[in-house]
């Protein structure tokens, strides 16, 4: 019989991943909803916010930062090749804001870390310097490898989404080496919960991942690209017909997804290890989670993300040799159950 204070202790470190794993989940349910693409890379956006949160704790200037101008220079040169093959005279105003968006935002963002990254500063700033930096590679990621084949099958999106995975994680190696990092916390000490010692940084990160969950409900039910990027999650058809931008959704999706993964990476980073290939763990275990919704229902992939985490815990501890085996299992009886309770989309038929 396992002792009240122990079951306490492992059900609080599940809810704590359980919560990273919802995160996750959510991005890759919204991903593959407006997108079609199962997108393996979230977990480098994990890895990166917090290894880059890591660099700006160590005083050093992040490389992520270098890769974010080499990814903005070429979806420049990307996009300027386009419209020039189109022959078409397009307005000055879309080329100065191609320059605003792919070149100076990059090089601002660039001189604004490396005014701070050598200074000592709070962690509010750390954080904020490194949602800036992380958070624009999700939309030029998606510019360069899946908005030119957008209306690709799915398996070529999930090929591509797999290259994708490969390259942003050797970069990582290359950017940050193999050797993992933990960052400070948020919040120093705990309180005692009865008997149970919990950490204020499991506190810290609970409230903010409910904080998250709100904010993508206010943003999803009362804004305008919220009930886009919704519209094409229901249906995509639909949502192209009634004019829809679905390349700015696309991009979009991704703005959110990347802002999900850094923070993700920031709230787990001081209570474990990363490292640059930490994040992919992570996202498969998210997967695990947005398969209980079905890829399509927010809730139901909170809850299955939750119960991931719960159960890795409690595997751990009953029987830690195997505690992947037991959480990977998981998704053989659900993707049975799927393919005996759904067919085929109907969408997926009329667009195959």
């Amino acid at each position: 019989m396992i002792d009240p204070f122990i079951a306490g202790v492992l059900s609080i470190d599940g809810l704590t991943t359980g919560v990273i794993y919802a995160l996750l989940g959510l991005a890759v349910v919204l991903v593959f909803s407006v997108t079609r693409v199962l997108f393996v890379p979230q977990g480098e956006f994990v890895s990166y916010g917090a290894l880059t949160m890591a660099a700006l704790q160590s005083q050093m200037f992040p490389a992520t930062v270098w890769l974010l101008l080499v990814l903005g220079g070429v979806c420049f040169m990307v996009e300027a090749a386009r419209m020039l093959s189109a022959r078409t005279r397009f307005p000055a105003k879309q080329w100065a804001y191609m320059l605003v968006r792919d070149i100076a935002l990059p090089v601002a963002i660039f001189l604004l870390v490396r005014t701070y990254a050598l200074r000592e500063t709070g962690l509010l700033v750390q954080s904020l310097l490194t949602l800036l930096i992380v958070i624009p590679l999700g939309p030029m990621v998606y510019r360069l490898a899946f908005e030119p084949v957008a209306q690709a099958s799915t398996l070529t999106l999930l090929i591509i989404s797999i290259s994708v995975h490969f390259a942003l994680m050797g970069l990582g190696l290359v950017m940050f080496g193999p050797e993992g990092v933990q960052t400070a916390p948020f919040i120093d000490g705990g309180m005692l919960l009865g008997t149970i010692f919990v950490k204020w940084q499991t506190v810290v990160v609970i409230m903010t991942a409910l904080a998250l969950v709100l904010v993508l409900y206010v943003y999803f039910e009362h804004s305008f690209m919220g009930k886009a990027l919704k519209a094409m999650s229901v249906n995509r058809m639909g949502a192209r017909l009634v004019g829809i931008n679905t390349a700015r959704a696309g991009r979009m999706t991704f703005v959110i997804a990347a802002a999900l993964g850094a923070v993700s990476g920031m709230l787990i980073a001081p209570l474990t290890t990363v490292y640059y290939d930490s994040g992919f763990i992570m996202s498969l275990k998210g997967f695990v989670g947005a398969v209980f919704g079905g890829l399509a229902s927010y809730p139901l992939t909170a809850l299955g993300s939750i119960f991931v985490g719960v159960l890795e815990s409690w595997a751990s501890f009953l029987a830690s040799a195997y505690k992947e085996v037991i959480v990977f299992t998981l998704i053989i009886p659900l993707l049975l159950w799927l393919s005996i309770s759904k067919g085929q989309h109907d969408e997926e038929e009329e667009e195959s």
